[in-house]
């Protein structure tokens, strides 16, 4: 059916009419109309200029009669940041013209589309988002259109994830974090594990995030090849928290990295096994060694702590010597660089930032729910990324020393 459509919107008169905060941001108000107004007449140019003509101009020879030709308006509801807007949408007689400003199938703005992904991003669950929507904007927006429009992510989550990466990171960190997700009818774990590197400008960056059920060797060397084929050449440190396989696997891929495990995880596994009456002195002693200044002095006092500990808790110093290779790295530096690898709790800070944002949602409908809830997260935290660490400049002098062919090439 054929409407007439009003591209005569008064402004001053609508302004006159205006008495309350309500009768200009509230519904059916004066920003509304105006909005309807705008996009109406935007929509207008669109099919003039689709048809070659203007709105009310016709051609009458034989030709210019095969042509197309208005054919009256259709209804879109758009769902926008100033509420609900009834478009009248024109439309053609050969079914051809596609709006521009409004895509044929859109029916909710970007804006709109911003702010609930903003919402999501920040934790809030569905509910609280439909319930924050209505309040804003008085739109009802119901959970599926929540998820589609989160689902938007997707693509740019991939891209990210996929994204080319520095040659050289200095120091890297890798850990897990687990999630509960339904899958096949069940609730299972599901790892998502992370990688955090410094650039060798000092920033901190997330090289990658990967949610998989699988561990050992052969997994994370999936994740080994995947940073060296997005363009990492070389590690220098790679701090991690006794991950199975994870040793092995890096060095296949990087064979030139240094592997520093936590000393603070290495400690909470020892102390497990310490009764509560030994556990005092037993700490003082072992203290002994991994706040040595030297590695010599470090084992001497693991074979005082053997000396003195061995017949009851063997088990326990036998983990620090059989261990000692990838826990003793940090001795190599200087204090400075000895306290950023020595714990990977700048990875564990960034892990508990995750969890703010994941905290409502106890269960994970899917991976990809999952996936889509970690990269907006990681999204909000990297933005606030924006200042080197203290002092880098002195940290890579010092690198540049330890690690002379490494990075000759890179400060040449």
């Amino acid at each position: 059916m054929t409407k007439n459509i009003n591209t005569n919107f008064d402004y001053n008169e609508e302004v006159k009419k205006c008495k309350t905060i309500d009768d200009v941001m509230g519904k059916n108000g004066l920003i509304q109309k105006l909005v309807k107004d705008v996009l109406e007449n935007i929509l207008e140019g669109e099919m003039e200029e689709h048809l070659g003509r203007n709105k009310y101009e016709r051609k009458e020879t034989p030709d210019e009669l095969k042509k197309n030709y208005r054919n009256g308006y259709s209804t879109k509801n758009l769902r926008s940041s100033f509420g609900d807007v009834d478009l009248d949408v024109p439309r053609d007689r050969n079914a051809e013209f596609e709006p521009q400003i409004i895509k044929k199938y859109e029916t909710v703005c970007t804006e709109l589309d911003k702010k609930i992904i903003s919402l999501y991003a920040k934790g809030m669950s569905t509910s609280d988002i439909q319930a924050e929507i209505e309040d804003l904007y008085g739109i009802t927006i119901s959970p599926s259109m929540v998820s589609k429009i989160t689902d938007k992510v997707l693509a740019s989550a991939a891209e990210w994830q996929n994204r080319i990466l520095d040659k050289i990171y200095p120091i890297v960190y890798l850990d897990a974090m687990y999630f509960k997700v339904r899958s096949n009818g069940k609730i299972v774990n599901k790892a998502v594990y992370i990688c955090l590197g410094y650039t060798m400008e000092g920033y901190k960056d997330i090289l990658g995030i990967w949610v998989d059920e699988a561990e050992g060797a052969k997994f994370w060397l999936g994740i080994c090849n995947d940073l060296k084929n997005r363009g990492v050449k070389e590690i220098l440190i790679a701090c991690m928290d006794g991950l199975k396989g994870l040793p092995q696997a890096i060095k296949t891929v990087f064979p030139s990295v240094n592997i520093q495990t936590c000393i603070v995880h290495q400690i909470r596994n020892s102390i497990k096994y310490i009764a509560s009456k030994d556990k005092k002195e037993f700490m003082k002693d072992l203290k002994e060694v991994y706040k040595a200044t030297t590695e010599e002095l470090a084992l001497a006092q693991l074979d005082n702590l053997k000396e003195k500990w061995g017949a009851k808790y063997g088990i326990v110093i036998d983990s620090w010597y059989n261990n000692w290779s990838n826990l003793s790295t940090f001795f190599e530096f200087s204090p400075s660089i000895r306290k950023m690898i020595y714990t990977t709790n700048v990875l564990e800070g960034f892990n508990r930032q995750i969890r703010k944002f994941t905290k409502v949602r106890v269960i994970f409908p899917t991976d990809e729910s999952l996936n889509k809830c970690v990269y907006l997260a990681t999204m909000e935290i990297l933005e606030k990324w924006t200042q080197p660490i203290h002092n880098w400049g002195a940290t890579l002098a010092e690198l540049s020393i330890v690690f002379e062919d490494q990075l000759k090439d890179e400060l040449a």
